[in-house]
């Protein structure tokens, strides 16, 4: 296997793509236990960061807005 890049250093895209891998061997289920529970773990820390990109630029494009009565709505950033 080889050595594998800090979750957090990698792209929304290098981390989907890694998890989309990921994936695709555990569906075979060739692989040795072992192997599959640590990748399996890795998944779910990819599957982590790639929401929490997504958070974050849906976050820079949508402003909050507050209204009067203390409703909160979201508009796309001008």
């Amino acid at each position: 296997m080889t050595e594998q890049k800090p979750i957090d250093s990698l792209s929304f895209e290098q981390a989907l793509k890694e998890l989309e891998v990921i994936v695709r061997s555990l569906e075979t289920g060739e692989a040795a236990l072992e192997n599959s529970i640590s990748a399996y773990e890795r998944g779910v820390a990819l599957k982590t960061h790639c929401e929490n990109k997504l958070r974050t630029a849906q976050a820079k494009i949508e402003k909050i807005s507050v209204s009067k009565d203390g409703s909160i709505s979201t508009q796309p950033l001008d």
